[in-house]
């Protein structure tokens, strides 16, 4: 029996002990956690990293609002020099205990709203929210400011078929 990975920010939530209506939760990572996941994110950094939501709703269906907040260094795509840049994510995700609906093999229809996240064993995990909303908040391709992408000339442009046009005059 293996057991499960532990998440590198994890912050569980009872949902049955909020309080009814309206709670606001803040996530703060530590050094440490920072450190986890700028690792697993494959990244130089990160640091301040913040989340404050709100949750409203019940315990059988939560919303949770707000925003994410951090410092990032990651390594520009063009220079190769590291540089700190930060995210600020908005968070809107909906929880539910109830069992997600069956989707239709072809996937779900063009525009559908996304089903609600699980609420397991009464619980959510505000971290696993948090560092799931830095991965979407980071720049695939990060450019350092003021850096910009300048391809570089080989010689005079060419199209594939050129090669077919000389073949061609060669063979006249």
């Amino acid at each position: 029996m293996s057991a499960t990975p532990r998440q590198p920010l994890s912050r569980p939530i009872e949902v049955g002990r909020l309080p009814r209506g309206r709670a606001e939760v803040s996530v703060e990572a530590t050094e440490e956690e920072c450190a986890v996941l700028a690792r697993d994110f494959g990244i130089p950094a990160v640091r301040d990293l913040v989340g404050r939501y709100a949750l409203t709703g019940t315990v059988s269906r939560l919303t949770v609002t707000g925003t994410l907040e951090a410092v990032v260094t990651q390594v520009c795509t063009v220079t190769l020099e590291p540089f700190e840049t930060a995210v600020r994510e908005p968070v809107e995700v909906v929880y539910s205990d109830a069992p997600p609906p069956e989707e239709p093999e072809e996937g779900p229809p063009e525009g559908a709203p996304e089903p609600p996240d699980p609420i397991v064993n009464g619980r959510i995990d505000l971290g696993a929210l948090t560092a799931e909303f830095l991965a979407l908040g980071l720049d695939p391709y990060p450019r350092k400011p003021g850096v910009d992408f300048e391809p570089v000339a080989s010689g005079p442009e060419s199209s594939p078929f050129d090669v077919l046009r000389r073949l061609r005059e060669e063979g006249t």
